[in-house]
């Protein structure tokens, strides 16, 4: 089984990418380590950044991964800042927000960045299309998952095996793990 460091904070992005990476022969250990994380309007961008600086530093092949909260009505808003949005304001900010929007559009977005020590950062994307709920439901996942509908339940409103079939980050670590298997990294 190939390891890789995932460098995060974030212990449901952990507990995901574990559960998802495991059954593909890639055993993913988390790294908690403070990247100085680069203010952008890009995901790509910011993924790119962090696991750049992340190798250089622990000298570890790693991977990153940024995620955000796209909603139409909101033009994006939150996006790339919704890791900030949500400490600040969290799910009811963001449904005192949408009150009386009608198109409740949103789509998450999630870009991994893989970056080996002294080679350039190589990034997987994803994406899944949704609404903001009316209200938050469910008691599973993290972050928004309780106000993201798709289809008629919310990622908090499903187990992680069921969010890992559907969800933008599966997406996204899917396309590294065939990537890293045809590469044999």
């Amino acid at each position: 089984m190939k390891t890789i460091y995932f460098v995060t904070n974030n212990m449901g992005k952990v507990r995901e990418a574990k559960a998802l990476l495991e059954k593909l022969g890639i055993d993913a250990q988390q790294l908690a380590y403070e990247y100085p994380e680069l203010q952008s309007d890009d995901l790509e961008e910011i993924a790119k950044y962090g696991a750049k600086h992340a190798a250089m530093h622990l000298k570890k092949p790693v991977i990153v991964e940024d995620a955000g909260l796209f909603i139409s009505a909101l033009n994006g808003f939150p996006g790339p800042y919704s890791s900030f949005t949500f400490k600040r304001i969290g799910n009811e900010g963001i449904l005192k927000l949408m009150r009386d929007v009608k198109d409740r559009k949103a789509q998450f977005r999630s870009v991994v960045g893989y970056c080996a020590p002294g080679k350039e950062t190589i990034t997987f994307s994803g994406a899944v299309e949704g609404e903001i709920s009316h209200e938050p439901r469910g008691r599973s996942g993290f972050g928004y998952d309780p106000i993201f509908l798709y289809g008629d339940r919310t990622f908090a409103q499903m187990s992680t095996e069921k969010k890992n079939e559907v969800s933008h980050r599966c997406i996204a670590l899917r396309r590294f793990a065939e990537w890293l298997q045809k590469n044999n990294e």
